[in-house]
């Protein structure tokens, strides 16, 4: 009695998720569309869906296929019924497409991560004939490898940032306060180089870890021997230099991920805490295609492919109106504060996921994406 009443509610449940996945589709979607070399999945989704990152909800994965979640040049799409996605194999002569351009993240996947602690990794404590920095096929000398054999080999990385959480009333004003770099040591030092811009929270805010950069590879030759206390380190590799106080981690195989789909967040984000907490290449925003740090990880729900919405806080205005035109602080308790709403800027793609940080890039906006812009769901509308 019940098995046939429960197949009709199944079937309504799926007319009605299919009708509202439906209403996001793009009016002028292709009949079918092939997948050529350099799409990415973000563009290939945008011409189907208003929303991009609905994409899994109407793609269907083709169980014949080994892994059918991957797309290849040459396969041919067509959104087929119920508004699902299907796919006719190509070839499958070339490599899958990625979610977003590797070039512009290639830097962050393979050279960057965050951690919560460095001070117990070894570290360089000389270089050969003394020099200032090291490079390749040049010696470097490492402390904290007591039982280091020849042929091991470790990517020499250097701690870079520390990562806080901002005041979420005063990250968006306009004292110009930044974070500096880290020295050699991993503490706070000004006027170095910077490859983020990311401004320094009033009162501290909560630790969310330190960066780390790599700055190439090396070889152990020689384990420490005699009367010394380091072994030894050939740089055998073409990146940037070496120098004393940068630290060693063990060469790892490919340690992070390409192939995801863009999709909604898993679960509610924190809002005062999800912000944009820095800009790559040094700036205070970015615009489409540029890189920038978040202050939400795996501890929040986030993982590669999760799209999230960039908002300016609204600003709190004087209510002139009732204080008039005095524009002192002093007028606030005259007039009141009105709090205005907040403005929507961008979309952002993660593509590398930390435990309480991650790294975005901005898809599509309004208005450029600035440091301490709240972070929403991709259908926020304020």
């Amino acid at each position: 009695m019940f098995k046939p009443l429960r197949t009709v509610l199944t079937a309504a449940l799926l007319t009605v998720a299919t009708y509202g996945v439906a209403a996001e589709v793009a009016g002028n979607h292709p009949d079918t569309y092939v997948v050529k070399k350099g799409d990415t999945l973000w563009d290939i989704a945008g011409k189907f869906l208003q929303k991009p990152w609905l994409w899994p909800e109407i793609w269907q994965a083709n169980p014949q296929v080994k892994n059918p979640h991957l797309i290849y040049p040459g396969d041919v799409l067509s959104l087929a019924y119920l508004d699902r996605v299907a796919v006719q194999e190509g070839p499958r002569e070339e490599a899958p497409i990625n979610a977003i351009p590797l070039s512009d993240v290639e830097a962050f996947l393979k050279d960057m991560r965050v951690v919560e602690d460095f001070e117990g990794l070894p570290y360089v404590v000389g270089l050969e004939e003394d020099r200032l920095a090291g490079s390749l096929d040049q010696v470097a000398y490492i402390k904290g490898l007591a039982d280091a054999q020849p042929g091991q080999r470790y990517a020499i990385v250097r701690p870079s940032h520390r990562y806080v959480t901002m005041d979420p009333d005063r990250c968006c004003d306009n004292s110009g306060r930044r974070a500096a770099d880290l020295d050699f040591r991993g503490k706070r030092n000004i006027g170095l180089e910077s490859l983020w811009n990311y401004q320094l929270p009033a009162g501290g805010g909560e630790f969310l870890g330190y960066e780390l950069t790599k700055q190439t590879t090396g070889t152990i030759s020689r384990g420490v021997v005699g009367d010394s206390d380091a072994a030894t380190l050939v740089i055998d590799g073409n990146g940037r230099e070496v120098r004393v106080g940068d630290r060693l981690i063990p060469v790892e195989a490919q340690a992070y991920d390409l192939q995801f789909m863009p999709h909604a967040p898993n679960q509610e984000l924190p809002l005062d805490k999800a912000r944009v907490i820095a800009v790559a290449d040094a700036l205070t925003s970015g615009g489409n295609r540029d890189v920038v740090a978040l202050s939400v990880g795996t501890a929040d729900g986030i993982d590669n492919g999760t799209v999230l919405s960039a908002w300016r806080q609204g600003s709190l205005e004087i209510d002139r109106v009732k204080a008039g035109i005095d524009r002192s602080y002093d007028a606030t308790t005259r007039g009141g504060e009105v709090k205005l709403p907040d403005e929507f800027a961008s979309h952002l793609m993660v593509f590398r996921t930390f435990e309480k940080v991650s790294y975005a890039l901005v898809m599509d906006g309004v208005r450029p994406t600035r440091l301490g812009y709240r972070l929403k769901h991709p259908d926020a509308t304020n």
